[in-house]
């Protein structure tokens, strides 16, 4: 199979249009399986009624794992609200009733969010040992759920088409609703306090729950945050929430 040039790169993959198909080829270094695990949530996600492409074939490129997806024409919400920022709210609105319609959902046979921000925290080389300890006693403090939650929500995983597509579920997981929220928080917080604030005043508005229990997961969340290795992500300002609460 032939690739091209990728159309879009993120943090684990690089996304190609091939004969009208989406294929993702992740990186080399991601453990074995990953494009299995992101397929079967991806199904199971479909399953359920969410919109999301459809899986059409699992496979290794040049010895890679890769994914290959219908390809869902239209723009993300990111992009259109950019291009008009007086339609922010409606925009962040409509992104925040599409969250609410996955955390509804339970997701028992997904991986437990405690396990995989366990295995972040422990993985994160910036916090020391005695803050990985306080972390980790925090997060088994909390009460297991298993609300599906999507782990990487933002408007630019939202496709606009004949209707929104919601996109990129490697980080799904099973876990706590409010946990998805403050990371998609914490993700707005780096590039625009103003959206951060209007979508977390959104979802507590549209949901009932209140800002104090979102916040709750703020130093979890953060450090676990610490082991992704995002370029643009300053490790700084994460350690500051950390360091709030220990």
């Amino acid at each position: 199979m032939k690739l091209g040039h990728p159309v879009a790169s993120g943090n684990t993959a690089h996304i190609y249009i091939v004969q009208d198909k989406i294929v993702k080829v992740f990186r080399e270094d991601l453990p074995d399986g990953t494009s299995f695990y992101e397929a079967e949530k991806q199904r199971y996600a479909l399953s359920k009624g969410l919109p999301v492409p459809k899986i059409i074939d699992v496979t290794k490129i040049d010895r890679r794992q890769a994914l290959v997806m219908e390809k869902i024409s239209g723009r993300t919400l990111g992009d259109l609200l950019l291009e008009n920022r007086d339609q922010a709210e409606y925009y962040m609105e409509l992104s925040v009733e599409i969250q609410q319609s996955i955390h509804r959902i339970i997701a028992n046979s997904f991986e437990p969010m405690s396990k995989k921000l366990t295995r972040k925290i422990e993985m994160a080389e910036a916090l020391t040992c005695n803050q990985k300890t306080a972390l980790i006693r925090m997060l088994n403090e909390k009460s297991a759920k298993t609300e599906l939650c999507h782990g990487d929500f933002h408007l630019f995983n939202l496709i606009m088409g004949e209707q929104v597509t919601i996109i990129d579920w490697v980080d799904a997981s099973a876990g706590d609703r409010r946990a998805d929220v403050y990371r998609t928080y914490l993700l707005y917080t780096q590039s625009s306090s103003e959206l951060a604030k209007m979508y977390l005043q959104l979802y507590c508005k549209k949901s009932g729950l209140s800002k104090e229990e979102i916040m709750e997961w703020a130093p979890i969340v953060a450090g676990a945050r610490l082991a992704e290795g995002v370029l643009s992500e300053d490790n700084g300002r994460l350690l500051e929430i950390v360091d709030q609460y220990i």
